[in-house]
């Protein structure tokens, strides 16, 4: 790429530059770019530099010629002829290059003609002099001129850039070049006969330096979408793809048009968001930038870096807005784009004619905006320009006192909670049109806040802006209230004239009837042919009673449609008369109840299943309650023992749907020895009452054999798993020997008894043994205890003692504090263990007392 910095120093000579050795000739036209899109300026003669970039098209031409000439004889050398090409095209963005600074020297001139009012000539003589004077080229010395000149966006970025690096010699060089590239970057896209010249120009002279290597300028359309009108450093493929980005597609220029700043990315990944040329390099860095003046953003600078974008310093981010301020500049002079106009001017162009003829057609009140800008070209308020036929002004003003004013003076309060002024705004800027229902809008009438509701709707067309809006009316909001309750609810009205036959329906009674509404109404005494014909008595009663006797009446009843679908019909209707009590019309509706009717039958057989249920279920639970107490009454006549006394609880479940498995036993065996059980079905019902029954009796069929517990807890398990349909059960059984005074007893899975010697309550230890059921064979280990007079022994089932909100470990130290309590009788502690358990499990319980006497 060819610099600024080579350009030579020219000599004045008539106005134009002319070399120092060589006398002029005529400047070549500047030849097409490898694409063909753009063509080069011609140069007047200068410098040698000058005259060298001035004749090196036309050199490099007559070379090429002559290369493929000897191609050609020679038959081979395509690879001399390919580098030859190259050599053209950067022979041709040299001469670009030259072509961009001679303009910027152009300007210099002319600012020193209007300066000095002189000719061309003694300005060209006078910049060669100051150029020599200060030891800087006369392309730099150019960029002074007009920074100095211009007072702009760009000056302002090359002072800026000064001040930072005043001191620094390396600094204060790249501070220079910072206002040449950015003038000679200015230079060649006011030059440029497009857009596309003008992305080229920018990524040549200003960002290449910043080491950016792509750039795209979108334009924004009125209806949001975007459209490249600019690339460098794209694929000539991956441009035409994205020559076109519709409205609604999000991506990053999207991003910046919508929220009117600069968006910067780091990386692909961080963005998240398509956009040109991320497939061909997706760590890239990007910034998208806003380009708009007075307000109206005309579109979009995206710049790429090769590598992720590093934060950068405060002067590169100016420079990158001075950029984007020169492309606002460019794309507002496009064919079809609108001008903003200053904020004095009050100009009538054909455009805005066009639109005050259409605010004048339409029926809602409606204002015609034009952008209000301050003289730094910013944007500060909107002129109405035209106020049409239907304004009504909340505070009573006339349309000639509004028209020409100011939107914040005329409506101040636009700026409050409705945030309308901001919304035109935004609209202006992006040409995004907006639109809402509902909206509260607040005007100040004699200083009072004043609040109504209304539907809003904001577009821009070319540089103005048409705001509309309707004010939500009390009448047309109960009506609308009114036919969303009737489709909610299914309700047609109607109404009938006696006198003129006329009748009157509404779409949702056509609906309901499965008729069009270019059908003929069906009168209420034909309401009979389209009823079921088993409803024609409810419905003579109903007409009766409206039609005769002149009274409001209601009936229900099976509609018949056209389509065959049959919709139970819930009709009301009151009679219309004038004050000599004649009728003149019916009026009614008709409500669609078929989910209705159909909830209720369903209701109704639920309940009669539900009654079926409770009964079976009531007759099953009293069947289980019967034969548990047959088996197990709740109180057990005393044992006849001698030295011992035996006292047994039962305590049902205090729901029946709860009945259980529980079960004890206490029976004088054969050989004297008394046998105690207590056990514990899983489950609850009818069939944990049957398996208790199972397991007791083979119980004491077994014990007869005078086998030992441990060994009729094994037989019992067998019982239990071969004999019964999967059941399990906890138990505990012991054999008292009252010659010995022992005890012999042993578990299966249920809680250890509790011995009560004196003052102190105690378990017994836990031997090993597994519940009966879950294994087919298994062994259970015995122990045995040596019992004395006075010692009491109680054996429970988990319904004493088991609580939801306690380990088992608290319920146990709870009944044994309970069993300490003194009683004068078995049958007293008993019935104080149960009084005083706090089981919450509503499980039926068990208990065996044994005391030795």
């Amino acid at each position: 790429m060819s610099t600024p910095e080579h350009v030579g120093e020219p000599v004045a000579d008539d106005g134009l530059l002319t070399p120092a050795r060589s006398s002029p000739s005529p400047a070549p036209s500047r030849p097409a770019d490898d694409d063909g899109s753009r063509t080069v300026p011609a140069l007047s003669p200068g410098s040698q530099t000058w005259q060298a970039a001035a004749e090196a098209p036309r050199g490099a031409v007559t070379a090429g010629i002559a290369a493929a000439t000897q191609v050609r004889e020679e038959g081979t050398g395509l690879g001399r002829l390919a580098a030859t090409v190259e050599r053209l095209r950067g022979e041709i963005r040299a001469a670009q290059a030259a072509a961009d600074g001679r303009a910027l020297i152009e300007l210099a001139k002319g600012v020193l003609i209007e300066r000095l009012q002189c000719g061309p000539a003694v300005a060209a003589q006078q910049l060669a002099a100051l150029a020599d004077e200060s030891g800087v080229s006369q392309l730099e010395l150019a960029a002074d001129i007009v920074n100095q000149a211009a007072h702009d966006h760009v000056t302002d970025v090359a002072n800026d850039f000064v001040q930072r690096t005043n001191g620094e010699t390396s600094a204060a060089e790249d501070s220079t070049s910072v206002g040449v590239r950015l003038r000679t970057a200015e230079s060649g896209a006011l030059a440029a006969g497009d857009t596309q010249a003008v992305a080229e120009s920018l990524l040549e002279h200003a960002l290449t330096p910043l080491g950016a290597n792509a750039v795209a300028v979108w334009t924004a359309g009125s209806d949001a979408s975007l459209t490249l009108a600019g690339h460098a450093g794209f694929p000539t493929d991956e441009a035409g793809r994205w020559r076109y980005v519709p409205p609604g597609v999000s991506t990053l220029a999207r991003q910046a048009l919508a929220e009117r700043q600069a968006v910067r990315v780091a990386s692909w990944s961080a963005a998240g968001l398509p956009s040109i040329g991320w497939a061909q390099n997706p760590s890239g860095g990007r910034v998208a930038l806003p380009a708009g003046t007075g307000g109206r953003v005309h579109g979009i600078l995206e710049i790429c870096w090769p590598g992720p974008l590093e934060p950068q310093p405060p002067q590169i981010v100016r420079q990158i807005e001075a950029l984007a301020e020169l492309c606002a500049h460019t794309l507002e002079g496009r064919p079809g784009a609108a001008a903003s106009p200053r904020g004095h001017s009050w100009t009538t162009r054909p455009d805005l004619s066009e639109l005050v003829d259409l605010a004048e057609g339409l029926y809602d009140p409606a204002l015609v905006l034009v952008p209000f800008l301050e003289p730094d070209g910013q944007l500060a308020d909107f002129r109405i320009h035209h106020a049409n036929s239907h304004f009504v002004d909340p505070a009573g003003r006339s349309r000639s006192a509004v028209n020409g004013a100011l939107l914040l003076e005329a409506y101040p309060m636009a700026v409050g909670g409705s945030e309308l002024f901001e919304k035109i705004e935004r609209v202006y800027a992006t040409g995004e049109p907006f639109r809402a229902q509902r909206m509260t809008l607040t005007a100040l009438v004699d200083q009072v806040p004043l609040a109504s509701v209304a539907d809003i709707s904001v577009s821009r067309h070319g540089s103005s802006v048409l705001l509309i809006w309707r004010v939500e009316d009390e009448t047309a909001r109960l009506a609308s209230l009114l036919q969303h309750a009737q489709r909610l609810g299914r309700i047609g009205g109607f109404e009938e004239n006696v006198a003129t036959g006329e009748i009157t329906w509404n779409d949702q009674l056509f609906d309901l009837y499965g008729r069009t509404p270019n059908t003929s109404p069906v009168p209420l005494e034909e309401l009979t042919a389209h009823a079921h014909p088993d409803d024609a008595v409810t419905i003579g009663r109903f007409l009766r009673a409206v039609l005769h006797h002149r009274r409001p009446a209601s009936a229900a009843f099976r509609l018949q449609r056209p389509d065959g679908v049959t919709r139970h019909i819930r009709v009301i209707a009151e009679p219309v008369l004038d004050a000599d009590h004649r009728m003149l019309a019916v009026r009614g509706a008709y409500q669609d109840i078929s989910a209705q009717h159909w909830t209720e039958v369903a209701l109704a057989a639920t309940r009669d299943q539900l009654a079926h249920t409770e009964q079976q279920a009531a007759e099953r639970n009293r069947m289980t309650l019967q034969l548990q107490h047959a088996i197990m009454p709740p109180a057990q006549a005393p044992l006849d023992s001698p030295g011992l006394q035996i006292a047994v609880r039962y305590r049902p479940a205090e729901s029946e749907s709860m009945v259980g498995g529980d079960w004890y036993d206490a029976v004088v065996l054969p050989s004297k020895k008394i046998m105690l059980c207590v056990g514990d079905v899983a489950g609850h019902g009818i069939e944990a009452a049957t398996s208790m029954v199972v397991l007791r009796n083979a119980m004491r069929g077994l014990a007869v054999t005078g086998a030992g517990p441990g060994q009729l807890l094994s037989w019992l398990n067998t019982v239990a798993h071969y004999l019964t349909e999967h059941v399990t059960a906890t138990a505990v059984c012991g054999l008292y020997d009252p010659e010995q005074h022992t005890l012999r007893w042993a578990r299966a899975g249920h809680l250890p008894p509790v011995l009560i010697r004196g003052q102190k309550a105690t378990t017994l230890r836990t031997v090993s043994g597994i519940l009966l059921g879950a294994l087919s064979e298994t062994t259970y280990e015995e122990e045995e205890l040596q019992m004395e007079p006075g010692d009491t022994l109680l054996m429970y089932t988990d319904g004493l003692v088991e609580r939801r909100d306690q380990s088992v470990q608290d319920s146990l130290a709870q009944l044994l504090t309970n069993a300490r309590i003194p009683t004068t009788t078995l049958e007293q502690r008993l019935d104080g263990l149960l009084t005083h358990s706090k089981s919450d499990t509503d499980d039926d319980t068990c208990l065996i007392g044994v005391q030795v006497l």
